[in-house]
């Protein structure tokens, strides 16, 4: 039986497209949570709304069809946990609309990460980050950009 993951923590739809589309400005921090939970480090919980969300964004142009190979892989990796959209995780997303003034599928992944009592969220998305936490129902969901470990990996020894 494998080991536990060190770190849980929640991905919103942008980190996957960042990461999907090799974006710049982006690449860099997704791939070392990315390369880390490959390792066992973390574990990268997300929202089904996700898999559907990555493929036209607002503010980003409609993923090239070609890439749905990629898209189908990522969200089957070993290392992402799904969580459906149930009615009372949207029902917790209408409270985080009402009382945070965040936008309605911001607030199901909030609300989604919260429910799975993950304190870890992960976005680009500069109204978010703004707030840098949201208190859900008692339960604060703190939001940063991407951020690994920091570990290197060491080379093994021949």
């Amino acid at each position: 039986m494998a080991d536990k993951p060190k770190r849980i923590v929640y991905w919103d739809a942008d980190a996957f497209l960042g990461l999907i589309n090799g974006e710049s400005d982006k690449i860099a921090e997704c791939d070392e949570v990315w390369r880390e939970a490959q390792n066992g480090v973390f574990q990268i919980v997300t929202s089904t709304l996700t898999i559907a969300e990555v493929i036209f964004m607002k503010g980003v142009p409609k993923l090239d069809p070609a890439k749905r190979p990629i898209v189908t892989a990522f969200f089957r990796s070993p290392w992402i946990v799904m969580r459906p959209v149930t009615r009372s995780i949207a029902e917790l997303a209408r409270d985080v609309v009402w009382d945070n003034a965040i936008k309605p599928k911001d607030a199901v992944h909030i609300a989604t990460a919260a429910t799975d009592k993950i304190a870890e969220f992960h976005t680009f998305d500069k109204d978010l980050l703004s707030k840098s936490s949201v208190n859900v129902a008692g339960f604060v969901v703190n939001i940063s950009r991407p951020k690994g470990t920091g570990q290197t990996e060491l080379p093994l020894a021949p």
